[in-house]
């Protein structure tokens, strides 16, 4: 079976829910061969603020990867050369370049894995059986009305017209399962990786440390939170955030001025170092509609680093039953995390107290997604 996949992240060394499932689902299926197709660079966009502008890599062979056979896996980078205010067909154009590049690997008839919205157009464009993978409700985050209206128009065509429906969170089951049959398949965690006792990682700050991983993101993550917390910690520790920074420049001066250090993106691989060391785990984010969508991995991944964790009342964290989960509204949090880097400070090194659970794990959830895919493979038996 060829598959192609449209990705709201790249394949990079951060892997998220995509590059695990398809990664798991390779190495389940020798036969299977993967167009991997990432955002769009936007050289423009980049040019007018504080990136670095480059154009897109467009097709190129997938990393190494153990247990996955060479050119198995194909990536494909596109360039968005204009904003769509002044090139209306820049979606059109990418739909074809998607198009061109699945002939030019001979996937004819490839079964068509849509994450990112924009995908509704190869749903309407061809005739390739489809599954339609919902990881976050952007009909409910904060942008301009025209970016709204396109999202909810092409969630409308995918919940339509894709063969089948997977959603991660309960929130996105109720919300989308009231148009049509759903699976809930919810995210997961390397289990293996947080069963070895990590060193400590060399640009981790000295003393106590209340960390958080994941993407610094303005639609997650509240700043102002961040930076009161990083001044409650001031001559006791330090707050911690590792993962790739998407937040405007200005966010990121308000979080270097409160004492916040960010250390970047970090290696997947290199993730459960940094939590096992950390003296309290933290969930600084925004409770909006839009996060309440989420089922955030780092709730299965702080689990399994066996680590006190203080977070907002975001969906995940609020529901847990877990006696190392404290959730503290936006008036208590800070006091919550001093309170825990105190407490916690008590404890030298990792805490590998409880194995994560079984069911959690990504390989679980590469088994549910195959049988979906094998739902989605028969829908085109005698068509």
């Amino acid at each position: 079976m060829d598959l192609v996949v449209t990705s709201l992240e790249a394949w990079d060394r951060v892997w998220r829910r995509n590059q695990h499932l398809v990664a798991g689902l390779l190495r389940r299926d020798p036969t299977l061969r993967v167009l991997f197709v990432e955002p769009a660079t936007d050289p423009l966009h980049a040019a007018l603020g504080a990136s670095q502008p480059r154009l897109g890599r467009g097709l190129r062979p997938g990393p190494s990867l153990d247990g996955i056979r060479p050119e198995a896996l194909w990536l494909l980078e596109p360039t968005k050369w204009l904003p769509r205010r002044v090139d209306r067909r820049v979606d059109e154009r990418w739909a074809r370049q998607v198009l061109r590049t699945a002939r030019s690997l001979d996937m004819a008839d490839p079964v068509l894995w849509v994450n990112d919205p924009s995908g509704a157009l190869l749903v309407e464009a061809t005739t390739w059986r489809s599954l339609y993978d919902v990881t976050d409700d952007w009909t409910l985050a904060e942008r301009s009305t025209a970016e709204t209206e396109r999202v909810i128009a092409q969630e409308q065509v995918l919940l339509a017209r894709c063969d089948e429906v997977v959603v991660c969170s309960p929130a996105l089951a109720a919300s989308k399962g009231q148009r049509r049959k759903v699976t809930l398949v919810p995210n997961g965690v390397d289990s293996a990786a947080y069963l070895v006792d990590h060193d400590r990682p060399a640009d981790l700050p000295e003393g106590a440390v209340a960390v958080y991983v994941g993407t610094l993101h303005g639609d997650r993550l509240d700043v102002d939170l961040c930076a009161a917390t990083a001044r409650a910690l001031e001559g006791t520790g330090h707050l911690v955030l590792v993962g790739p920074n998407a937040l405007a420049t200005e966010q990121r001066s308000r979080l270097e001025s409160a004492g916040v250090l960010m250390l970047g993106a970090r290696p997947s691989g290199d993730v459960p170092s940094y939590l096992q060391h950390a003296d309290v785990l933290v969930v600084p984010h925004v409770v909006t509609p839009f996060t309440d969508s989420l089922d955030p991995i780092k709730l299965y991944e702080y689990q399994a680093a066996g680590r006190p964790v203080v977070a907002t009342p975001v969906a995940g964290f609020r529901d847990v039953d877990d006696q190392r989960v404290t959730v503290a509204d936006h008036e208590t949090f800070v006091s919550a995390v001093v309170a825990g880097v105190a407490s916690a400070g008590q404890v030298n090194g990792p805490v590998l107290d409880s194995a994560p659970s079984a069911d959690a794990d990504w390989s679980r959830r590469v088994e549910q997604v195959a049988e979906v895919l094998e739902r989605v493979r028969e829908h085109g038996v005698g068509s």
